[in-house]
């Protein structure tokens, strides 16, 4: 995947985004200073998705994600 040509470092929290217009949950994971994204939601023809990025924030790998995604019974509504 491309970078934008003089783009910025960002900081993005962990954190659960739920999109009711789309259906679809994001996830946002930091493990070992490598940041992973989860996108999940029925909406999505072929299964869920993740995407890992490396330390510098750039993509890493992509795919299925395996297993299932399950709704964490701490998230509540804000």
């Amino acid at each position: 995947m491309p970078v934008k040509p003089n783009g910025a470092k960002c900081a993005i929290r962990e954190q659960i985004v739920e999109d009711p217009a789309s259906g679809l949950t994001l996830l946002f994971e930091c493990e070992e200073g490598r940041a992973r994204l989860v996108i999940a939601g029925k909406s999505l023809p072929f299964g869920n998705r993740e995407i890992h990025f490396d330390q510098d924030g750039r993509e890493a790998g992509a795919g299925t994600l395996v297993g299932n995604f399950r709704r964490p019974s701490w998230l509540k509504k804000v």
